[in-house]
């Protein structure tokens, strides 16, 4: 029977687990953290994204349910925890830089400008109200996407892809060459 998960050609015909331990062994030390997005899809839309960069982690702060069809069944390819509170992703934290992806705040520079570390987690919040005040209080960097039309800021699941990017480019592409 022919595999047609959405996958390529090196994991068709591979169990869930046998993907999942595949990419276990390869993943990049980049972690997500998402804080109660509203838009359940956007929540899928950026587990999707961190599958296809192979991050480590993808947080999930507050809210514990999302639209998965967004996340393509990707969210059985990578770990995904749940917390709670922001004290309890905060203790998974240490030796971590927190890079805040916010344009509604004056500590926001652009991420053009972004010399990104190995050890990181991106963060991102709501399209509405954005990163708490709480977390934005505990992040060690913050970065905003730079605009050249007439919005304001890009989809937070765009915004999210566009930071993974740049993460990857920097850390993992510059280690290979």
């Amino acid at each position: 029977m022919e595999d047609t998960r959405n996958l390529i050609d090196e994991y068709k015909g591979l169990s869930n687990e046998q993907i999942f331990d595949t990419l276990e062994a390869k993943r990049t030390p980049l972690e997500i953290a998402i804080e109660n997005v509203e838009h359940d899809f956007n929540i899928g839309s950026i587990v999707r994204t961190a599958n296809s960069f192979n991050v480590r982690t993808v947080h999930i702060i507050g809210k514990k349910k999302y639209n998965r069809r967004g996340a393509m069944c990707t969210d059985k390819y990578l770990e995904i925890v749940h917390h709670p509170t922001l004290e309890d992703f905060l203790n998974t934290q240490q030796g971590r830089e927190l890079v805040a992806i916010e344009n509604n705040t004056d500590r926001a520079k652009p991420l053009h400008d972004k010399k990104f570390i190995q050890n990181t987690t991106l963060i991102f919040g709501s399209e509405n109200s954005g990163i708490s005040p709480e977390l934005l209080a505990q992040a060690t960097d913050v970065r905003y996407i730079e605009s050249f039309g007439s919005t304001r800021s890009v989809n937070v699941g765009a915004a999210a892809a566009i930071a993974m990017y740049e993460w990857t480019r920097q850390v993992i592409f510059q280690t290979e060459g």
